[in-house]
């Protein structure tokens, strides 16, 4: 081993874990289920996520509703999701495709997931993450990342990571896809394997489990639980004693209260009241929800 290799391998803090606990299945929107982490009474104030969802089932999907004052992130496992809103954009996006959508100062849209074309349900991830306080009336945004775009680092023959947000082993995502700075990987890990992922010490970091099971800091974490991490360290070091696939996330810690009430995020409970205002009443970003309805929303 090298001096240099030896000296980095000193220096890095592994972060412990806070907390870990299994995601249960509940219902949301229209017909769906959802496994929900982030946002649960488990994991309530992990700044600057606000809810983390991993849609497993659906008759239906998420008909017109508003956003105010965050971002949310949609990463498509299987399936497809059609996508419309106010302002009459329109798309779908496919398996490996992400939608990273700026809410701001207000947008309806809906979200109907479907099955692929060889008939496969859909399984969806979504992410809110808020916005700092000095952003929370910037105009809405979206920023499609195809799956063709989404670049791959191998750190070794038995690790593959899609670097979705962030820098991995020296393999950097495509920029300014959000606003709150995120960091957001997709590992696949066969068996016997041995990974460490350095993290800003800025970022409160959590993980989750798609399939399989893994092992941090010696303890075994099972499949569809999430692992909320410590603020200390800079790096987070994972095994796998069997092949797994999770998503490990970080994000900026905000200096700000938050106050949610639904798809409304703001930092008093006076700006909430003004965000139905306004929802209420067509104003301050919620002109064009006036009469809108969307085509895609009537399939619930």
């Amino acid at each position: 081993m090298s001096t240099t290799a030896a000296t980095t391998i000193a220096t890095t803090i592994p972060r412990k874990i806070s907390k870990h606990f299994l995601a249960h299945i509940q219902p949301e929107g229209a017909g769906a289920q959802v496994r929900r982490s982030i946002g649960t009474p488990s994991a309530k104030n992990v700044t600057p996520f606000l809810m983390l969802d991993h849609l497993v089932s659906t008759g239906g999907g998420f008909p017109d509703h508003p956003h105010r004052g965050q971002e949310t992130i949609t990463y498509v496992l299987k399936g497809n999701v059609d996508h419309e809103d106010f302002t009459g954009s329109k798309g779908t996006i496919g398996p490996g495709d992400l939608q990273f959508m700026t809410a701001g100062r207000g947008i309806v849209h809906a979200e109907m997931p479907r099955k692929d074309d060889q008939g496969r349900d859909p399984e969806i991830m979504q992410l809110w993450v808020d916005l700092p306080k000095h952003l929370k009336d910037c105009e809405p945004r979206y920023r499609d990342l195809m799956a063709k775009e989404v670049p791959i680092a191998n750190p070794s023959d038995k690790v593959e990571i899609k670097v979705i947000s962030g820098e991995s082993h020296g393999v950097k995502s495509v920029q300014d896809l959000a606003y709150t700075p995120v960091a957001f990987y997709d590992y696949n890990v066969k068996a016997g394997t041995k990974a460490v992922q350095p993290v800003p010490e800025d970022f409160n970091v959590f993980l989750y489990i798609l399939n399989g099971s893994v092992k941090i800091n010696g303890e075994k974490i099972p499949e569809h639980h999430t692992v909320i991490f410590e603020d200390k360290g800079d790096c987070i070091n994972i095994e796998a004693e069997e092949s797994a696939r999770f998503i490990l996330v970080g994000g900026k810690r905000l200096d700000q209260p938050v106050v949610q009430f639904g798809p409304f995020v703001e930092t008093s409970q006076q700006r909430i009241m003004a965000a139905f205002m306004d929802y209420q009443t067509g104003k301050n970003g919620f002109e064009r929800s006036v009469g809108w309805s969307s085509e895609i929303g009537r399939r619930a």
